[in-house]
This record gives C-alpha cells, structure tokens and sequence, in this order.
C-alpha cells in the first residue's frame, strides 16, 4: 500500500513537471514547433515517451494544459456572475469577461507563460479548437453571453459574433504581451494587471457599442 502511494505520488509530480515544461516551450516556441521529446527532456525525464505515457497525443497535453487553468478561471467568473446578476451595465458584463482571467494571472507571479501559451494555440488550426470549445462548453458563459445581449440587443447577430471574436483577440493577445513584456523586465502600458483588465474593459465595452456600418448588397457577380 506504502509503495503504490510512493509511486502515486512521482507519476503525480512527473505530469506536473511535464505540464509546466510544455506550457513554457509551446508559449516561447509554438505548438508545432515543439516535439512531446523536447517537452520530455525539459522536463528531466530520461524516458523520451513519457508524454505519450502521462498524457497520450499532444492534443491531450494541450487540453490538460488549457483545463488546469481554466479551473480557477471559472471559479473567479461564477463569483463575479453572481454579483452581477440582473445588472444593466454593459461594463459590468465585460468585466466578467475580462478580469478572472486577468486576476488568474496575476496569481501566476513572473515569468508566467499561460497567457503567451493561449495566443500560440490560438495560431495554429489543429489546436485553436480546444480552446473555443473550453469556453464554448463552460455553463459559466452562457449567462455571460446573455447578460452581454441584453446590453446591446440592437447589435445584429452576425456583428455580435464578428466583435465577440474581435474581444477574444484583443484580450488574448493584449495579456500575452503584457505577460512578455514583464518576464523580458520590459515597460508595460499599465501598472498592474487589475489596470489592464480596466483597460481591456474599456476598449471591449467601445467595441460592443461601436456604430455599425450597413454592408452593401453583394449582387452574385464577384
């Protein structure tokens, strides 16, 4: 019983390890360009298969990856829901948006990799699906979505959708490089990462109540 624990407890510190060392080099290098060999020997493992053996496909290690933060992210987000609940404040939805992600962060400490993580996976067709479907199946982002509607019902469905993913990219790639930026000890366009959320939520609460420009009719021929 003794040794089953042991061994428990080294496969549980061996995923740890391999998670932190591919979620550094996916971020630095990009997904594809990052074999489950190099992930294996970053993270001091003498057995090149130990990625297949923990985790299966490099699918399967990105997933992991994107769940074990997103736990906390979510927990941060219900709370923020719940305070929220019944508001009229297009601001007040997207913070909900914005800033579990950010507080999450800021848990992270420096260097972190998760948020130059996200936008490498986001570039790359064969992985990006696992990050829209984290967030397209979390129950959390339905009363998201509909309290962010109710804000804007005049906007059209299809330019409600165009800008939902004009948010995700400036938030993303917003928080990478502020990521980057510190881990460089380079100069940051904000203090903190609670004034960056304030930033994003500007910007993002502009883009939702931008006019919208008619598209001209198309007639067929081109």
């Amino acid at each position: 019983m003794a040794g089953r624990t042991v061994r428990a407890g080294r496969s549980s510190a061996t995923r740890e390890q391999i998670l932190a060392a591919a979620e550094r080099l996916f971020a630095e290098h990009g997904v594809l360009a990052v074999s489950n060999r190099q992930v294996s020997e970053a993270a001091g493992q003498g057995n090149n298969f130990a990625v297949g053996y923990h985790f299966g496909t490099k699918e399967d290690l990105v997933r992991e990856i994107v769940r074990r933060h997103s736990e906390q992210v979510v927990e941060s987000r219900r709370r923020m829901l719940a305070e929220v609940s019944g508001s009229g404040e297009l601001r007040d939805w997207v913070a909900c948006l914005v800033r579990p992600l950010t507080e999450h962060l800021a848990t992270l400490g420096v260097p972190s990799w998760f948020a130059r993580f996200s936008a490498q996976v986001m570039t790359e067709p064969a992985f990006r699906e696992i990050v829209i479907e984290q967030s397209r199946n979390e129950p959390s982002m339905q009363p998201l979505r509909d309290g962010l509607r109710r804000c804007v019902p005049a906007l059209p469905v299809e330019v409600a959708a165009e800008r939902a993913d004009m948010a995700r990219h400036l938030m993303m790639h917003t928080c990478a490089e502020r990521e980057r930026a510190l881990a460089e000890g380079a100069p940051t366009h904000r203090g903190t990462w609670d004034d960056t959320a304030t930033g994003l939520i500007d910007a993002i609460t502009g883009l939702l109540l931008a006019p919208v420009t008619p598209v001209p009719e198309q007639d067929g021929a081109g």
